[in-house]
């Protein structure tokens, strides 16, 4: 009788031969293997081939080129599963992806946006498009480049945060005014020689005022600039001869920052009030409206994908006028000497544009004449009077456009530089000081 332990011993001996005779083969894992339409690869096998299977011949084929090379092709788009059997009964599996060919593609979008971050995916007979760019305007382009490439084209793209570049403008407002005069006169005047009485003048200067014929007593109200008086002859004589140069320039350095594509506008004056009839003109009612002047500057920028700055320019420089003012129930109105000029240009970052040539030339004369007198020979220019004005003004304007950032929190902030320090400041050192001195 066999015990318990012999028949285990002998069911063990048994079964040793089953597990050697190899029924069961040993298997390796899934092996990946990618591969584009149109091009093969070579797969060196390390034992004898026997037999080789594909799960989709339409996606990938295959040719036995030796016992131990396999031609592995890609025939169109797709995965497939190809199994590879040794004559001693092992098995391989390849997992083929087979993918279209996107260099041409990639080339394509790389010259076409060179500074945009594009990638192209893969999937079955999808195409995506993945990446970063700058606007939806190129991932639109994109995917109109790649449509020819798949039957499907998914945009995955995203748009980066815009931010608006800022534009710096300086402008400097350079005005020269130059005016010249000459004025010329001669009045005369009697006080009693040869018993009579009186005076010549132009009346354009006054000189003197006679009081009284019998006295022969006169008032000067304006000696002018040169007088004689002959107390012999009774004869007096205001003489005006001036000549005058004047020179005025006036400068304006306006900073003005701005976002692309926004309108910045400065001013530098003042306003002035305007009365203005309300109800018509019997009602009586007036009111005030102010009006501006001074030196004004609008422009609008915008960058350019060459960080070229294209803008609209319309400086303005304006004066109050009261030669030309208008009297409107006891108010003055003064007019307005207005020079304004528009421009588009295109500049580049740092580069300066100046619109010059706005010129005024002004020549006023004034000639008064006593009839007859004045027609004399050598001695007619004692009854002519003359007074000449010449002015002349021009306008400069210089505008250089800059890219700026702003100041980031830990940057050194920029303050206005006095030539003398307003305060002195108060230190520990200071304040002793100052005790020690008042001990």
């Amino acid at each position: 009788m066999l015990s318990i332990r012999n028949i285990l011993i002998l069911c063990a001996t048994a079964i040793v031969p089953v597990a050697t005779l190899g029924v069961v083969a040993a298997q390796s894992g899934p092996e990946d293997v990618r591969l584009t339409v149109g091009k093969s690869i070579v797969v060196d096998y390390p034992a004898d081939v026997s037999r080789i299977s594909t799960s989709n011949p339409d996606i990938v084929d295959y040719s036995a080129v030796t016992t131990r090379e396999i031609l592995v092709h890609g025939k169109s788009s797709g995965t497939a599963t190809l199994v590879v059997w040794t004559k001693s009964g092992q098995r391989t599996f390849y997992n083929v992806t087979v993918e279209q060919n996107l260099e041409p593609l990639r080339k394509l979008l790389k010259d076409t946006f060179p500074n945009e971050n594009l990638h192209v995916e893969v999937s079955r007979d999808s195409l995506a498009l993945t990446g970063i760019v700058s606007n939806k305007d190129v991932g639109d382009r994109a995917a109109a480049l790649a449509a020819p490439f798949a039957k499907n084209i998914v945009n995955n793209t995203r748009i980066t945060p815009v931010v608006e570049k800022q534009v710096l403008l300086r402008v400097k407002f350079a005005e020269l005014d130059r005016t010249a005069t000459s004025q010329f006169a001669v009045n005369m005047i009697s006080t009693g020689a040869t018993n009579t009485i009186g005076s010549v003048s132009t009346g354009q200067f006054g000189s003197t005022q006679v009081q009284s014929v019998s006295s022969g007593q006169f008032t000067v109200s304006d000696a002018l600039n040169i007088f004689a008086f002959r107390p012999s002859l009774n004869l007096a004589s205001f003489i005006k001869a001036l000549q005058g140069r004047n020179l005025l320039q006036i400068l304006a350095e306006p900073n003005l920052v701005t976002t692309s594509g926004k309108e910045a506008s400065f001013l530098v004056g003042g306003e002035f009030p305007v009365p203005v009839l309300q109800g018509g003109a019997n009602s009586g009612a007036v009111t005030i409206m102010f009006r501006e002047f001074g030196v004004r500057l609008n422009f609008t920028p915008v960058v350019l994908a060459n960080n070229a700055i294209r803008m609209f320019v319309k400086p303005e420089v304006s004066t109050l006028d009261f030669t030309n003012s208008v009297q409107l129930n006891g108010f003055t109105i003064p007019a307005l000497s207005t020079r304004k000029m528009e421009t588009n240009i295109e500049l580049g970052e740092g580069q300066t544009f100046i619109i010059a040539g706005l010129i005024d030339n002004r020549v006023t004369d004034t000639i008064n004449r006593i009839p007859g007198l004045a027609s004399l020979p050598i001695i007619g220019n004692l009854f002519k009077s003359k007074d000449a004005k010449k002015s002349r003004t021009e306008l400069i304007v210089m505008v250089t456009p800059e890219i700026t950032e702003p100041l980031q929190p830990g940057d050194t902030k920029a303050i206005p530089v006095m030539e003398q320090e307003f305060m002195t400041p108060v230190t520990p050192e200071a304040k002793q000081e100052k005790r020690s001195g008042k001990k």
